[in-house]
């Protein structure tokens, strides 16, 4: 196969404080660099004009439609789906500069290392976060309101590329904790909307601190310390959040 050119597509929403990182490790990288942001009142558009990327703003419509805008906007060969609060390491940018140069396949997929206030995170079922970001231009598109994902019009087989993308997620527990209830929340809507059916000792009860054990204990979540236990309580605490939330949907329609 010839070499490719690379688009990156980003989706941003008050990022001034991420933004700049991410930006700095395609550098040399991209052919070019999309953004998609949904209207920020902060610092995000001046930092992006600065970086001449191509900055569009995009009314916001959920994850998927953010990104398949940007998707459509890419005239690479390829696209790096990359968020804001992420950063390419040394090492993988490395690894997708050999591929460009000499690639082997349709789709890569690599590891993402979470930062969580200042410490790697390496165990409880967050590392190694197998994540597919770069494919073929037209080969898909994302799909899914939370938590979306990459639907493939083809049967695919990723190839791994070494290195980690960096994911500077959580710079405090409190934007966890914020993040994950309003994940609850969207989740709780979602599984509503749909008609699913929900229930005090399952979803309220098991689940959770089952979720809890398993990131804790069987993932090995209390070898990152700390940490590692506040997490595996957050990720507990959603799973309980959906099914509370959901609870007063249901009451609230009746």
């Amino acid at each position: 196969m010839p070499a490719f050119t690379l688009s990156a597509v980003i989706i941003t929403y008050q990022e001034e404080k991420n933004i700049r990182r991410c930006l700095d490790s395609l550098r040399g990288l991209a052919d070019e660099i999309i953004v998609v942001d949904s209207f920020s009142t902060d610092k995000t558009k001046e930092i992006c004009i600065e970086q001449g990327v191509r900055f569009f703003q995009f009314p916001w419509d959920g994850f998927s439609a953010a990104k398949n805008h940007g998707n459509k906007q890419a005239i690479g060969d390829y696209i790096l789906s990359i968020d804001a609060d992420e950063a390419l390491s040394d090492r993988l940018k490395q690894s997708l500069l050999r591929e460009k140069e000499n690639p082997h396949a349709e789709v890569y997929s690599f590891h993402r290392l979470t930062n969580y206030c200042g410490q790697w995170i390496r165990h409880g079922g967050w590392y190694p976060d197998v994540k597919i970001r770069i494919f073929k231009r037209g080969l898909a598109h994302w799909v899914g309101e939370v938590h979306e994902e990459l639907f493939f019009s083809t049967l695919i087989k990723p190839m791994s590329i070494h290195g980690d993308l960096l994911h500077y997620s959580y710079p405090t527990v409190e934007s966890h904790l914020l993040k994950s209830l309003t994940y609850a929340s969207l989740i709780a809507a979602r599984d509503f909307a749909h008609g699913k059916k929900k229930n005090v000792l399952l979803h309220g009860i098991l689940k959770p601190s089952s979720f809890f054990v398993k990131q804790y204990v069987l993932r090995l979540g209390f070898l990152d310390g700390y940490y590692g236990f506040v997490i595996a309580v957050i990720s507990g605490l959603e799973k309980f959040m959906r099914f509370a939330t959901f609870r007063e949907l249901s009451k609230n329609s009746k």
